[in-house]
């Protein structure tokens, strides 16, 4: 990985998520039904990701059907698993299930799928879907505790913020796992149930962030196709391209540069590239015929008020997406720059259409 790369080292211990931990008198309404009814069902799975898997993998990144890319929460046999045979917990988001199960080839495994509402592991639990109460409850409606005969459950390490292991092992009796934080790690980890720092460590690499690209086009690409269709007929070509320009920096090349941007604020970084991306429109504009002396330095300016705050806006956004950001710490960034993107985009439009009047007003 190049040396520009950040990554952090997640705590899986005494990470717990308040409003997922449940209350005694809820833990015991989950820990099993007072009449046993017939017994759960236990779906069949296999390690092979076929084409069609592939192809739900596809329109995951493109954000096509966000929320049905699910899979059946419940109790999953891989191979033929016996009573010693592992569980490991999964969300029921496809990509997360298929990157466990994938990491499993050869292996006899039991596969607790619990209800994220078809959200990843390290989103849900940030939300609380991937936590304590979901977890205990999943535990009892499965009968897990009938199907093995240890009392041992294997988590990712990105569920840990979500779930408070003591209050799991205090009321459904399973005791918690954290494995490595990613899947393929898995064959390395069970062969000494011990993860090496490499194992522990969270990194957030060009590739990572590239697949993210996509859904990141998909949200945005729309409103950058409007604004440029618009600016095309009030601006001309130059204005539209500034536009397309403007979205494809905040979504695809914020993504890429992002290590190597100066500062830790993701809205700063965005101010910086947008003002790189906005150098080259400003020598356009400038040399726009007709334009001297207060007309060319609005040209000069409207680029450099406009273009920034976009980049910014954008990349903003991208901290949801990230491993290097806190929830506090978004909030924070949120109240510090979104004033001046929305006073500095103001002010650029303003201009704009002071220098369109100017020029139908013959004011070079």
């Amino acid at each position: 990985m190049p040396t520009t790369e950040k990554s952090h080292t997640a705590k899986p211990a005494g990470s717990c998520c308040g409003n997922a931990t449940p209350s005694p008198a809820e833990a015991c309404s989950c820990s099993g039904p007072a009449n046993k009814g017939p017994a759960p069902v236990i779906r069949q799975t296999t390690s092979e990701i076929s084409t069609k898997n592939r192809w739900d993998h596809f329109l995951a990144r493109w954000g096509v059907n966000r929320m049905g890319h699910i899979v059946t929460p419940g109790l999953y046999r891989l191979g033929n698993p016996t009573k010693d045979s592992p569980v490991f917990a999964s969300a029921n988001y496809t990509l997360s299930f298929d990157a466990l199960r994938s990491a499993l080839v050869g292996r006899d495994a039991w596969i607790l799928v619990i209800d994220t509402k078809g959200i990843n592991v390290w989103c849900a639990a940030g939300k609380g879907t991937f936590g304590t109460g979901e977890l205990i409850r999943r535990i009892a409606v499965t009968g897990l505790a009938d199907v093995v005969a240890h009392r041992k459950i294997i988590l990712p390490q990105l569920g840990a913020p979500g779930v408070c292991a003591h209050d799991v092992a205090r009321y459904s009796g399973f005791s918690v796992e954290y494995g490595p934080v990613r899947a393929a790690d898995l064959p390395a980890y069970l062969a000494t149930h011990t993860a090496t720092a490499e194992m522990r460590t969270v990194r957030f690499d060009l590739m990572d962030r590239l697949v993210l690209v996509p859904i990141e086009l998909v949200h945005f690409g729309l409103y950058g196709i409007i604004a440029a269709i618009a600016l095309y007929f009030l601006a001309g070509p130059v204005a539209a391209l500034a536009a397309i320009t403007a979205v494809l920096a905040g979504t695809v090349l914020f993504t890429a540069l992002l290590p190597v941007l100066p500062s830790r604020d993701f809205s700063l970084k965005g101010f910086v590239l947008g003002a790189v991306v906005a150098i080259p429109f400003a020598v356009v504009f400038a040399r726009s015929p007709g334009l001297s002396g207060i007309t060319q330095v609005i040209a000069v300016l409207v680029p450099f008020l406009t273009i920034p705050p976009v980049v910014a806006y954008l990349a903003l956004n991208f901290t949801g997406s990230t491993t290097f950001t806190s929830r506090t710490g978004v909030k924070k960034e949120i109240f510090r720059y979104v004033p001046a993107m929305v006073v500095l985009a103001g002010l650029g439009t303003i201009l704009g259409i002071a220098l369109g009047i100017l020029q139908l007003a013959g004011v070079a």
